[in-house]
């Protein structure tokens, strides 16, 4: 790559604030593992408090709230852990292989529990570390090991939560844009492809691109959830503004229901195509004429320019609404029309509210349009 272009990306990724949230969770969570460590085995002196800086890792989450939940659940479930491994060295006769297997068997069946789900093994993996470290016989030691966990827990929420908390709604609305775009250039392809003939190749591959931009969806949906949850328990002053998240599922609703237009549009070519019908020329062009324009819309958010292909799509149907029509193909003729001026109507609120601008709360956030 040339050194400008790196400079570029570099100077974009400096300014980039989800950029920024991500390397300073990272940072965060180093130093609440340090930081934990040092409190255990420095200042309270605990033998070898390993599990202080393992808890702090894995509790400074992406928000605020999640950390104050996975914190508890961690608790609750190295305690667990801890009884476990007591129980099983006391009545299984040390650390045999029955004792490991009974306890990591109990562990993780605890772990189907719904509310201790995400947490996964914990309990399981601390009655591991515990058992294999020869802490079970010692009640002393066992009590550290809460008191380690503790720390580590304690350590890891307040930083997360004193230190710059991060909101997440920047990051939900760029993934949503990036989808929209997307969108968007699938329905420019789409047009280029059946301007002249399209084939069933490239049916089959539009419909393969609606599904990769359902996960897309899926995965937008889930930077949404995250988003909404990051302005909970969040000290900081933009997290009121957050709530604007709530507006994104609206968004996301709309580009589903687009994509599965898309999806029936592309199935009612590929029937034109196995079918072998010849397509009235003049439909042709001006079918493609507003696909590609509904396409530059949707990727350059233009909603009056949506509203300008649905009446031209309705001025399209009109004309060719007579008795000398085909019947062959007509119904292909008006699936086409309506399939896309639904696109175009979906499109176009998704197009009305930009998620990025809407995110917006300070210098770092601004969008770059």
């Amino acid at each position: 790559m040339h050194p400008a272009q790196l400079s570029a990306r570099f100077v974009e990724s400096a300014r980039d604030p989800v950029a920024w949230t991500t390397a300073l969770q990272l940072v965060k969570t180093v130093v609440a593992a340090v930081v934990a460590w040092v409190l255990a085995a420095e200042v309270l002196g605990l033998p070898q408090p390993f599990l202080a800086p393992w808890s702090a890792m894995l509790v400074v989450h992406f928000t605020v709230h999640s950390s104050l939940r996975r914190g508890m659940q961690q608790m609750v479930s190295a305690a667990v852990g801890v009884v476990l491994a007591w129980a099983a060295w006391h009545l299984l006769g040390g650390m045999t292989p029955l004792a490991l297997g009974v306890a990591l068997l109990i562990g993780l069946v605890f772990a189907q529990v719904k509310w201790f789900r995400e947490e996964g093994t914990t309990a399981a993996t601390t009655a591991l570390f515990v058992l294999t470290t020869g802490f079970s016989d010692n009640s002393t030691a066992l009590l550290a090991r809460l008191i380690d966990t503790g720390i580590g827990l304690g350590v890891g929420v307040v930083i997360n939560f004193m230190v710059w908390p991060p909101l997440l709604d920047l990051s939900a609305a760029r993934a949503i844009k990036a989808v929209g775009k997307k969108v968007g250039d699938l329905l420019s392809v789409v047009a280029e492809e059946c301007h002249d003939a399209c084939t069933n190749e490239h049916v089959e591959a539009w419909i393969d691109r609606t599904r990769q931009l359902d996960e897309e969806v899926d995965r937008a949906w889930e930077l949404v959830q995250q988003a909404r949850e990051s302005g909970r328990l969040n000290p900081r002053k933009g997290a009121r503004a957050v709530r604007k998240a709530e507006r994104f599922g609206d968004i996301l609703d709309r580009t589903e229901q687009a994509l599965s237009e898309i999806r029936s549009m592309a199935r009612t070519l590929g029937h034109s195509v196995n079918q072998t019908n010849e397509w009235d020329a003049t439909f042709r062009e001006r079918w493609t004429a507003l696909l590609k324009q509904a396409a530059w819309a949707i990727e350059n958010p233009d909603s009056q320019m949506l509203g300008e292909v649905r009446t031209k799509l309705a001025t399209l149907a009109y004309d060719y609404s007579d008795e000398d029509l085909s019947a062959r193909h007509w119904p292909e003729y008006g699936g086409l029309i309506l399939n896309l001026r639904n696109v175009a109507t979906e499109m176009d609120h998704v197009a009305a509210t930009d998620p990025v601008v809407e995110s917006t709360r300070g210098p770092l956030g601004a969008p770059a349009l």
